[in-house]
């Protein structure tokens, strides 16, 4: 969505989303899919109707966090995780050296949301291709996808724990 802003220029607000329930008694490998889904449209969710000039706003002045630092990261997550490690994708890291959280530009937001929103198929993609019991290695230790999938429903609880005190410091909205 793009409005115009007081000097002219035009500014992009984050799109609303719906988050869609799901059933809690399904088998175990969609109920893992279920809930990384529902976490990713929960980040959605929180920065839904914002502006690319709020999403770069620090909470805290002393905290490189931010709500597009984490829509940013989350995108590397999954890039780093599906692609890299599991399928062992030689593509290059969305960013380097923590500049998720640094090289922030509202007028980039729009790029940054559609990055993580292209980055999710091509990660379920890859997930598609294995089974839970599937290993693959990081950094000389052996991983399940099951285990992936446990650390990645933490990952982005955690991040959106986070998005929760962000979005409330910048307009005040709570939400699960």
């Amino acid at each position: 969505m793009r409005d115009v802003r007081d000097d002219g220029a035009m500014t992009w607000t984050a799109p609303e989303v719906t988050r869609e329930d799901f059933p809690l008694d399904l088998p175990e490998r969609q109920a893992l899919e279920a809930f990384i889904t529902w976490h990713r449209q929960t980040l959605l969710w929180k920065v839904a109707g914002l502006t690319g000039e709020q999403l770069v706003r620090r909470a805290i002045p002393t905290s490189t966090m931010t709500l597009l630092g984490i829509v940013r990261h989350m995108a590397q997550v999954e890039r780093h995780w599906w692609r890299h490690r599991v399928a062992g994708q030689d593509i290059p890291n969305l960013y380097l050296d923590d500049d998720e959280w640094n090289r922030l530009d509202p007028d980039l937001a729009a790029q940054d949301y559609q990055q993580l929103l292209d980055e999710w198929p091509a990660a379920d993609a890859v997930a598609a291709r294995y089974g839970l019991d599937h290993t693959f290695d990081r950094y000389g230790e052996s991983w399940s996808i099951r285990t992936l999938y446990l650390h990645l429903i933490e990952e982005w609880a955690r991040h959106n724990g986070h998005a929760d005190l962000l979005r409330e410091t910048i307009d005040g909205a709570t939400g699960e």
